[in-house]
């Protein structure tokens, strides 16, 4: 299981330091945080997916030739999630699999239009997220709130469809804090989704859209200018700018990082080539995240142990990162200084010990 997954060049206490220590996740995908044993459950309630119902099976599944590929077969999960009961269930495991890994809170990213145009019931859908949320909290203590995304392949209408859910009060999720772009982005430019983002952000929330993952820097820059990001999704191209990484740097717009998830993807050749140091030496805020975990082969442990092999991190330098996540989260002052108290008094124990 992917929750015990271990980097042989980092050291063994620095893998129980991260097990234990209290964390903020902000780029992970509803659907495509569902764990093998989810998956399989799913795809044997609906047996004319193509999707094995075997979660062993599912390792050679979810292995990616290209991006491209990545999007196909995440799509076939999506088809699986069908009933308000399947929206509930996925959501609820979810949150009980972050828990596991101490996730305090997570922006969990939802793409409602996958499964309005399915045939669920938008109220049902909403229904079905909220209740798994306050269901989570009350259980697992973990914390969740929503970032609606458009499906950037799904065209214009989509954008439409996802403005409207986020913003029209009768349908809109209470958890709901921000408003996002995935999906390809060869072929599918930035500022043709500004009035959608306009309209979001007129209505209370954040831009968090996914650039230059697979595309250059200019799809960074067209995010920040176009759409008014706040943050940004991978932004992984933008280490061959150094404009933009000073501009990113001096404007403290954090980067939401997926290392396994560049290298699973192919839009980075390997962790030796990933930007993260770049971005690092640049003085850029540096979130790190799973995006899509079982999909990856991943999960936030592995990823936060995976950045601190790459930056040469101690124990205090990784709670560096666990602190810049709930820096850069939408969580309230509050839940911020909250999260951040626990984060000190873990590191202190550990290290006093």
């Amino acid at each position: 299981m992917t929750e015990h997954l271990v980097d042989p060049e980092v050291p063994r206490d620095l893998h129980a330091f991260i097990a234990g220590l209290p964390k903020a996740e902000l780029h992970v995908h509803h659907v495509g945080s569902a764990s093998p044993r989810i998956v399989a459950e799913l795809a044997a309630r609906h047996p004319d997916s193509k999707v094995p119902t075997d979660p062993e099976a599912l390792a050679d599944y979810f292995t990616f030739t290209d991006f491209a590929h990545f999007i196909d077969v995440y799509l076939s999960v999506v088809d699986l999630i069908r009933t308000p009961e399947d929206v509930r269930l996925l959501t609820y495991e979810v949150a009980r699999d972050m828990a596991r890994q101490q996730v305090r809170y997570a922006e969990l990213t939802i793409t409602p239009y996958s499964s309005t145009r399915r045939g669920i019931d938008e109220g049902a859908f909403m229904d079905a997220i909220e209740d798994a949320r306050r269901s989570a909290e009350a259980d697992f203590g973990t914390v969740l709130r929503w970032c609606f995304d458009i499906p950037g392949e799904a065209g214009l209408g989509s954008a439409e469809e996802t403005a409207r859910l986020a913003t029209d009060d009768r349908v809109r999720p209470e958890g709901l804090v921000s408003f996002g772009l995935g999906g390809p982005e060869i072929g599918v430019g930035r500022p043709q989704f500004k009035p959608y983002f306009d309209r979001a952000i007129a209505a209370g929330l954040h831009s968090v859209p996914h650039a230059g993952e697979t595309t250059g820097p200019q799809t960074v820059w067209d995010a920040l200018h176009e759409l008014r990001a706040e943050r940004i999704g991978h932004g992984t191209s933008a280490a061959r700018d150094p404009e933009l990484l000073a501009y990113l740097a001096e404007r403290r717009i954090p980067l939401e990082v997926c290392p396994t998830s560049n290298i699973a993807t192919r839009a980075v050749t390997s962790l030796d080539e990933h930007p993260l140091k770049e971005f690092a030496r640049a003085g850029v805020l540096v979130t790190i995240n799973s995006d899509d975990p079982p999909m990856f082969g991943t999960d936030l442990n592995n990823e936060y142990a995976v950045a601190a092999r790459l930056l040469g991190l101690d124990e205090r330098g990784v709670a560096g990162l666990a602190r810049n996540a709930v820096h850069a989260s939408f969580l309230d002052e509050a839940g911020k200084a909250r999260i951040l108290a626990e984060i000190d008094a873990y590191t202190d124990r550990w290290t006093a010990s």
